[in-house]
């Protein structure tokens, strides 16, 4: 080389069963505009902003992931365009595409795209995922607690106006939603988009009980094929992630399936959570974490620190979650809300 010296190739991210990570989920924040009863609880207290990594240091993990075979990064909170500099996440990290990475991407509630799509679009991001579980303003505002149902809806207009292709995520919840949810499918489908059902998760102290709120996918799927024919489509082990699709003939469109307590999908995770303060979370259902915020900040070797600590991280990924919905009143499988880890 010009320089004399000898590059080393960064060794690819594998776990101990063989799973290789190829696909990073990073919070850029803990906050949100909504309270979904799922998620939060009503009244939260946030963590204060000099805990949360910079957008360098976001940067510089994002890089480190990349160079080691991350070909997917998706940026949660919380909501992360409520960050005020998340434009500017979103131009770094862009840099990649194309050389090591093939899609930056997000996963937002939708209250802000109308400001947001077209420096989506501009950061190369070609899709997103919109979580809506309702399409009545009133049951809207049950769920969410706060939420303004056409501003969510007038987003997705203008996300798609800018090109982007949006998919829905929308929690299953027995007593809110479930009788609207062939729906919220037609709705969907007839706007182009897909949408995928996700069993409710007992992550933190929302202020709802979960027995109250969880119905099994399943049970979901066996009332839609009375009406509807749906279509298995292959594309689980293609794409290494947690939903099985089908496609619904009547409407055309591709529904998707994450069963995360009636149907166990770990074997093929190919993912790791790092949370806005910098913790690394191997899995979802577990609490088994890493520092990576240490390794920036404390080392005097910050990138041979941060690859390190993501190695010993990988070393502990467990095989699978023990995620668990068994009776009323039961603690929470772990204490930490969905937003502080970003789904």
């Amino acid at each position: 080389m010009a320089d004399g010296l000898v590059r080393v190739k960064p060794s690819p991210l594998l776990d101990t069963f063989g799973r290789q990570i190829s696909y990073l989920r990073m919070s850029v924040t803990d906050r949100c505009d909504l309270r979904c009863t799922y998620c939060m609880a009503e009244k939260m207290t946030f963590l204060p902003k000099r805990d949360l990594l910079t957008v360098e240091e976001m940067d510089r993990v994002a890089t480190t992931f990349i160079e080691r075979g991350v070909r997917k990064v998706r940026i949660t909170g919380g909501e992360p365009l409520v960050r005020k500099d998340i434009g500017d996440l979103f131009r770094r990290i862009s840099r990649h595409l194309g050389s090591g990475l093939d899609e930056l991407t997000l996963t937002t509630n939708g209250t802000m795209l109308s400001d947001k799509a077209q420096m989506l679009v501009d950061c190369g991001v070609n899709r997103v995922n919109v979580s809506l579980d309702a399409l009545e303003p009133d049951q809207f505002k049950k769920i969410t607690r706060r939420g303004d149902l056409d501003k969510v809806l007038r987003g997705i207009d203008a996300a798609l106006d800018a090109g982007l292709k949006i998919k829905i995520n929308t929690v299953a919840l027995k007593h809110d939603n479930a009788d609207t949810l062939p729906a919220m499918i037609e709705w969907a489908h007839s706007k182009g988009m897909g949408l995928t059902l996700i069993e409710v998760m007992p992550l933190g102290d929302t202020g709802e009980d979960r027995i109250d709120q969880y119905i099994p996918l399943p049970m979901v799927q066996d009332k839609l094929e009375q009406e509807w024919t749906l279509t298995p489509l292959n594309e689980t082990l293609k794409n290494a992630g947690p939903s099985r699709y089908v496609r619904v003939e009547e409407t055309g469109g591709k529904l998707g399936f994450i069963t995360p307590l009636t149907n166990n999908f770990c074997a093929g995770c190919n993912r790791v959570r790092v949370t806005c303060t910098g913790r690394i979370y191997m899995c979802l259902g577990q609490d088994d974490h890493i520092d990576l915020r240490s390794a920036l900040r404390e080392s005097d070797a910050p990138e041979a620190a941060l690859s390190a600590a993501i190695d010993q991280a990988l070393f502990r990924k467990p095989e699978k979650h023990d995620f668990a919905i068994k009776r009323r009143g039961e603690t929470p499988a772990l204490p930490r809300h969905m937003s502080m880890t970003g789904g």
